[in-house]
């Protein structure tokens, strides 16, 4: 099991090596599209500037497929976001999977303020279960145990909190295009009929997030597991990695796509 520091601001539960990973992606995201873009020339483009175009006129298509076309090139640009923080974050979980062992020893204690970040709980009692199951981790005499392993590098689309929040962000933009346009036609819309009620406010909020999270979770799980078998996992682990980059590029291309989509629903003159 990988524990994780978190830590409790007003009322709230931060994970630490979520943030890190939201910022480092964020980092990526912004230096890569300055490199890319730095030396434009309107010449026949080549290298960096060739990829850029590539990838702009790809989300530009998607753009284009579900939002009207005089309408569309207001929204590439939050679409080329999405695609190109979801596609990089997906994938960083993949280059590096770094964890710190602890253990208590004779000349070493781990601090009871590292402790109670490492069991932070909404609940006494799910902490005081985490808690013994530390301490259990923690003074394991057994020579194979490597005590407690604190993860600090993993896709920040692996946490359900940041897809829930890019959902949220895709969902309530859609929500306010919608009153911006009409708001007696978007209260039609929304709440007239039940079904448009369960799609807008359970089906989109859960369905979207949970795609991703379980996709990118669930293939970390399994590099997890492969990387503890050893020599015997290696052959398994390149196919699983290769698959893994894969995946996490439809789900960037699907995330996107939907995203659209519900904007489309909003925004579009037939709607």
């Amino acid at each position: 099991m990988h524990y994780s520091l978190r830590f409790e601001w007003l009322g709230m539960v931060f994970d630490i090596s979520t943030i890190l990973m939201i910022l480092v992606t964020s980092l990526v995201v912004l230096l890569l599209c300055i490199g890319m873009t730095r030396n434009l020339t309107s010449a026949a483009p080549s290298g960096a500037q060739n990829v850029m175009e590539w990838i702009v006129d790809f989300v530009t298509g998607i753009t284009k497929s579900y939002i009207s076309p005089k309408k569309a090139a207001g929204f590439v640009s939050l679409a080329l976001t999405l695609f190109l923080y979801i596609f990089l974050g997906n994938q960083l979980g993949l280059v590096f999977n770094v964890n710190t062992a602890h253990h208590n020893g004779p000349d070493h204690q781990v601090s009871e303020k590292v402790k109670d970040m490492l069991t932070l709980s909404t609940s006494e009692e799910a902490k005081q279960q985490k808690l013994a199951k530390l301490e259990e981790e923690l003074n394991a005499s057994d020579p194979q145990s490597h005590g407690v392993i604190i993860g600090w590098w993993k896709s920040p689309t692996a946490t359900p909190s940041v897809t829930f929040a890019l959902a949220f962000i895709v969902l309530l933009y859609a929500h306010y295009l919608g009153i911006k346009k009409s708001f007696g036609g978007w209260l039609k819309h929304t709440f007239l009929n039940p079904i448009h009620i369960l799609e807008e406010f359970i089906i989109k909020p859960l369905t979207l997030p949970l795609r991703l999270f379980g996709n990118i979770f669930a293939g970390e799980v399994l590099i997890a597991f492969l990387l503890g078998v050893g020599i015997f996992g290696s052959i398994p682990l390149f196919l699983w990695l290769g698959y893994s980059v894969f995946v996490g590029s439809v789900q960037a291309f699907i995330f996107t796509t939907l995203a659209m989509v519900y904007l489309s629903q909003q925004v579009n003159e037939d709607h």
